[in-house]
């Protein structure tokens, strides 16, 4: 980080202390030498994605569910919506801008819950299709944006409709703002890049809690996400492997790209480091379909690239060198996309890539009110449950 850089971001750091958070705002984007723009999506109004700052910090300890050796033993405890939610130091999703909230398929519910363990304690919104009558079902866990929330991320992804359709549950973890201001997943953070600890565990304990409450297939939990999200997806794919069968990416980075916030602008502005897998991650890749647009001004798209490397699809560290498929194609009256997919020796599609022309930093194919979503394709929605659908471990 050059001079001109620290400068600046002591001196956010210093506005954020005093509560002056719009001109915190505005030295961050000083410092960043206007880099990171909003990127227009019709007339939402789109905040920037950055780390911004912890607040708050929860205890960094194990957190436990029905796993109890791989996740810690104190994750059982959770509660239904209710004024606990506030002593508990859970706030409530603030729902998107003017206070709407997501909208229900008929027959559907989208149900309020919290969870608390050893790490913190989170809220998170679940959809119940009307076609769930006790059966064995898949489960989604969808990991929001910067200032985002569960009701604008179901919103923009048009998940809960696809899960209505294809009769699937859909979990929304909620960042709270005491544990970032800008609600951001701190992916960024060494705390919360590891299994049993911090962020990961929460939301490993909040997939576990859904999967002893409801009745979820076996092998067929999945996580994706968008930006912090996407980056904290791709981690949560890291270091809990045994739990999730697939991974979605959008926007994202790859698990070890940052430690801290000087390096987290850094990997955001020009694509972080290639750190290789490391342990049981190490010899099995999991599946992932990573989306990203080649006009992403907030993350780069070479962070794409580096996820790839990550996984090993790019430098056969699996044993043999992965068989590429190429395919281009446009979304009807929409964008152009390159597809690139990867193959394991065996002739399984492990790894996709999509490289959408002309997008920035949106959800491909998402809808309108939904903040950070194009329209014009494509549907990464669509594409993520076909994915998922295909990986069952």
């Amino acid at each position: 980080m050059n001079d001109q850089m620290q400068k600046g971001m002591a001196e956010a750091t210093r506005l954020t202390q005093q509560g002056r958070l719009d001109e915190a705002t505005a030295a961050i984007q000083r410092a960043l030498g206007g880099t990171f723009v909003p990127q227009s999506s019709g007339d939402t109004d789109e905040p920037i994605e950055v780390p911004s700052w912890l607040v708050n910090e929860s205890p960094q300890g194990p957190v436990g569910s029905r796993r109890a050796a791989d996740l810690g033993p104190d994750a059982a405890a959770w509660t239904t919506p209710g004024p606990n939610l506030l002593t508990r130091g859970v706030q409530r999703p603030s729902g998107m801008a003017g206070g709407r909230t997501a909208s229900v398929p008929e027959g559907g519910r989208f149900v309020e819950r919290s969870y608390a363990g050893g790490a913190g304690t989170r809220s998170y919104k679940l959809y119940i299709p009307s076609g769930y009558t006790g059966q064995a079902v898949p489960l989604i866990v969808m990991l929001h944006g910067c200032t985002q929330d569960p009701d604008d991320f179901a919103t923009g992804t048009g998940m809960n409709q696809l899960a209505e359709e294809h009769t699937f549950l859909v979990a929304y973890p909620a960042q709270s703002g005491n544990a970032n201001m800008q609600k951001c997943w701190n992916w960024f953070q060494s705390s919360d890049q590891q299994r049993g600890r911090g962020e990961p565990s929460i939301i490993a304990g909040i997939t576990s809690q859904i999967v002893d409450e409801y009745n979820v297939e076996e092998d067929c939990v999945y996580v994706a996400g968008m930006s912090a999200g996407g980056a904290m997806a791709a981690i949560m794919g890291a270091t809990y492997p045994d739990l999730y069968a697939a991974v979605g990416v959008h926007s994202g980075l790859a698990p070890g790209a940052a430690h801290d916030m000087s390096s987290a602008f850094t990997a955001m502005r020009q694509g972080g480091p290639v750190v290789a897998r490391s342990g049981a991650g190490r010899r099995e890749i999991v599946p992932t379909i990573i989306f990203h647009g080649d006009r992403d001004t907030t993350v780069h798209p070479r962070n794409g690239e580096r996820l790839l490397a990550h996984l090993g699809t790019a430098d056969g560290r699996n044993g043999t060198s992965a068989r590429v498929k190429t395919r281009r194609g446009r979304a009807p009256g929409g964008h152009e996309y390159t597809r690139f997919t990867y193959h394991d020796a065996e002739g399984r599609a492990l790894v996709e890539r999509w490289s959408v022309h002309g997008l920035g930093h949106a959800w491909s194919g998402g809808s309108y009110p939904g903040s950070y979503t194009d329209p014009k394709g494509p549907d990464a929605s669509a594409e993520m449950v076909r994915f998922f659908e295909k990986h069952r471990r």
